[in-house]
């Protein structure tokens, strides 16, 4: 029989758990900071063999982290944040910033290579727990890429997207563009990666995708410019990374993800696939702002890039369809399964971060922290 007797919250335990919490995000806090004097540290791995205490502190939240996020039944949200920064804070190294030449000092050092190592093993086995990939390899994988991308491109609205078109404010529109910049200030940058090696036309198509993205060589013209545009109507900072602190790890982890693909060519595959669900689904996502633009009465200006990426990426899509991934998926038969991958991972990192976003946009709203 069911007790209707009603268990009151214990007030001190309540008390204790809130300040155990703050201490932990204190000490990730602190750790994050340690980790970005040792990043502009003058040879750091030398310094570290001489006195490795240096790291110590940073090293202890580094693997208590990873437990939290990954290894617990309970996954930890600060864990997650501290790992995903932690993470892109090493691999935007390997863009090129057109900053002080200094900030690349440790660009090859090997703690930080060991200390990414870290975070990936453990993160990655964690995102492929996440879907079936006994069955995808089961796959007719031409079918169900067309599949995909047919259901993908016109998909049914979800909860976020309803919000964004029907109840975000221009407060929340201005929040979104802060968290857009991140990825949209250096646009593609990813794909320039991936690019070398042997001619073929799977090669010449993607390159095709990139000198679009890239404004044909114009920068009046490069995507980037267009966000740009667009923050600047609103009176916003337009400096690639200047609204860092708002991004929710769950965009930092799809970044990051795309940092490990293109930088291992044995990702190839996975990244074709990631690049073909993210070129098929964009016009999709970005009607969502232009509607909610629309009704907010904002600019042209203020929703210039969305329009652009409409058009483009719905051309961008067929190519990757029809010219990369079909293509790649009757080279490599034996792993074509590879492509639905790095399509469904992409797409779930994709749900995933949008969610996260729309849950900060309403957080701000709440706490009248918007941008």
């Amino acid at each position: 029989m069911q007790s209707n007797l009603v268990i009151f919250p214990n007030a001190g335990a309540a008390k204790k758990s809130t300040q155990t919490e703050e201490r932990t995000i204190t000490k990730y806090d602190r750790a994050e900071k340690q980790f970005v004097e040792l990043l502009a540290m003058e040879d750091l791995d030398n310094k570290l063999d001489v006195k490795p205490a240096i790291a110590t502190e940073f090293q202890q939240a580094l693997s208590m982290a990873i437990r939290a996020a990954y290894q617990n039944d309970r996954s930890d949200e600060q864990a997650h944040r501290f790992l995903q920064r932690i993470l892109y804070r090493i691999n935007r190294l390997k863009l090129f910033w057109y900053d002080d030449l200094r900030h690349y000092t440790n660009e090859r050092s090997l703690y930080l290579c060991s200390c990414r190592d870290q975070i990936e093993a453990a993160w990655q086995k964690w995102e492929l727990a996440q879907i079936d990939v006994a069955a995808l390899q089961q796959l007719d994988v031409e079918q169900a890429l067309i599949e995909r991308a047919s259901a993908d491109l016109n998909p049914p609205l979800s909860e976020s997207s309803r919000y964004i078109r029907e109840e975000m404010t221009e407060a929340g529109y201005r929040h979104l563009l802060a968290i857009g910049s991140f990825d949209g200030l250096v646009e593609a940058s990813h794909l320039s990666r991936i690019l070398g090696g042997v001619a073929n036309e799977v090669q010449c198509t993607l390159m095709r995708v990139l000198i679009e993205e890239y404004g044909n060589g114009r920068l009046s013209r490069k995507h980037s410019t267009f966000f740009a545009q667009m923050l600047a109507e609103f009176g916003m900072n337009t400096q690639p990374e200047a609204y860092f602190d708002l991004v929710p790890w769950e965009v930092l982890a799809s970044t990051n993800h795309n940092f490990l693909v293109t930088e291992r060519k044995r990702y190839f595959l996975r990244y074709s696939g990631g690049l073909t669900y993210f070129e098929v689904a964009g016009p999709a996502v970005y009607k969502n702002y232009m509607v909610a633009a629309q009704r907010l009465g904002l600019s042209e200006v203020a929703v210039g890039y969305w329009e652009l990426h409409i058009r483009e990426d719905e051309r961008h899509g067929r190519w990757m369809v029809d010219d990369v991934a079909l293509p790649l998926a009757e080279r490599y038969p034996n792993d074509a399964w590879e492509l639905v991958l790095g399509y469904d991972q992409q797409k779930l990192m994709s749900d995933r971060a949008g969610a996260a976003v729309v849950r900060s946009i309403r957080e701000a709203k709440q706490s009248a922290s918007v941008v």
